[in-house]
């Protein structure tokens, strides 16, 4: 069996099961303790085109056709792309794929030119900070104080290359293999 990597859109219909699990996720862990709207306020925060070429990009991670999993990330600053709603679908967790996304994921950021990953992730989610902390981000907060108190856990990761300001697009979607 094998997966593929697809860049599209925000606006894909294969994307809205994916973003609609993540809502529902994001609400049942914090309902409104960042705002009265929820999760739909954080994931309704940008517009679509920020997740678009040249300063963006978004991802699906396709088995069959169906998105298992994805990410998103924007222009932070020059240097520097900010991943966003890097997911699995909950029923295809523990099988490494979160991990392949992100790398895939810093693999466009940098044939987009950027040289520095930026991330925020909440306090209630501590498999996202293992994910990030076991891939070579650095935590920007100290992981030893009061999660709660801190509440947006930020993280940073300088990639290893990068490339001029030109967007290489990918025109075409990329096996990967899938370990079952």
């Amino acid at each position: 069996m094998s997966d593929s990597f697809l860049y599209t859109s925000v606006l894909d219909p294969r994307a809205k099961p994916l973003l609609d699990e993540l809502l529902f996720e994001y609400d049942s862990r914090y309902g409104t303790f960042f705002n009265a709207e929820g999760a739909k306020a954080e994931l309704s925060k940008y517009p679509p085109e920020a997740f678009s070429p040249p300063h963006g990009n978004f991802l699906l991670l396709l088995r069959d056709g169906k998105a298992i999993g994805g990410g998103a990330f924007m222009r932070h600053d020059d240097e520097t792309a900010e991943f966003k709603r890097v997911w699995t679908h909950s029923a295809h967790r523990r099988q490494g794929l979160a991990k392949k996304v992100l790398v895939e994921l810093e693999r466009q950021a940098i044939r987009q030119g950027y040289s520095r990953i930026y991330l925020t992730t909440g306090f209630r989610q501590p498999e996202a900070v293992g994910l990030y902390l076991t891939n070579g981000y650095r935590a920007l907060f100290d992981t030893a104080g009061d999660l709660e108190a801190i509440k947006s856990l930020p993280f940073e990761k300088w990639l290893s290359v990068a490339s001029p300001l030109t967007f290489e697009s990918p025109v075409e979607t990329h096996a990967v293999s899938h370990h079952a």
